[in-house]
């Protein structure tokens, strides 16, 4: 039997996610398929339950249609509970089980880039307040950092983010220049500094010596962020391996092979 999964979107074109999952299942020398599959948010729910009519074990879950995978489970991890959004499907017996898998994938990357980097360093700046911010800040709770600061253009997306999480240790911050001071990990979870976006424009000088600095932006690669933060000296981490990461548990549920990221990997997708 061949074993069936695939990413969802609207657009879909852009993914590449069929390019690493196609990548594990050659190496691994599996019979089983990804595809990329594009479905309106409109018929959302009626293309999920046709995709387990087909026989598919799961699919990723991208751009619209994150909350909408949320809503349509019969059960979820904890982690995706406490994001409200779902990234990965499993479908079991006519089940829904949902995982959001962004926050696990953010950590995998940091920690294999630079392995001595330690939430206990000092204070986390997450810059933004959307879905991948909310991963980021439930896994960086999970490992234990002792604060988080978010700052974001508009206040109370910031603010109910620190309500929803009820954490002490997450605080909203006024002026970006205030949140930067003292910090020791900067990441930045907003569209800015993309390709065809406006830059991050941010002062680095209050941050801690050594400060890691990241961007979940991955084209480009090196983003105006992370080229500003290796001209004053900082570590940094490009997003591209967030993304290589993230994919690795669902890969795991549907085909029941935990594979690997290598650097093998990595250049054959940016290729």
């Amino acid at each position: 039997m061949t074993l069936k999964a695939g990413v969802i979107g609207w657009p879909i074109s852009h993914s590449k996610s069929p390019l690493i999952h196609s990548f594990w299942i050659q190496s691994l020398g599996l019979n089983a398929t990804y595809e990329a599959i594009a479905i309106e948010p409109e018929n959302f729910v009626a293309g999920v339950y046709d995709l387990i009519k087909k026989g598919f074990q799961g699919a990723n879950v991208t751009i619209p249609h994150k909350e909408a995978a949320f809503q349509i489970c019969d059960a979820r991890s904890e982690r995706a509970q406490k994001i409200g959004a779902v990234n990965t499907l499993v479908f079991r017996k006519g089940q829904i089980f949902g995982d959001n898998t962004d926050g696990e994938g953010f950590l995998q990357n940091i920690t294999t880039n630079h392995p001595t980097w330690s939430v206990k360093n000092g204070p986390a700046l997450v810059i933004g307040a959307g879905g991948a911010s909310r991963a980021i800040i439930c896994a960086l709770i999970e490992v234990g950092c002792p604060e988080i600061r978010i700052w974001n253009r508009t206040f109370a997306r910031a603010k109910r983010l620190q309500s929803e999480f009820g954490k002490p240790s997450l605080a909203w911050m006024d002026t970006l220049d205030k949140a930067c001071e003292g910090a020791s990990f900067l990441v930045n979870t907003t569209s800015l500094g993309m390709k065809g976006q406006d830059d991050l424009v941010i002062d680095l000088s209050g941050l801690n010596k050594g400060a890691l600095v990241t961007d979940i932006v991955y084209t480009p690669l090196i983003t105006p962020l992370l080229c500003a933060a290796k001209a004053s000296g900082f570590p940094v981490v490009d997003g591209f391996g967030m993304l290589l990461h993230q994919a690795v548990p669902g890969f795991e549920y549907w085909f029941g092979v935990r594979p690997a990221v290598t650097e093998k990997l990595r250049k054959a997708v940016l290729k």
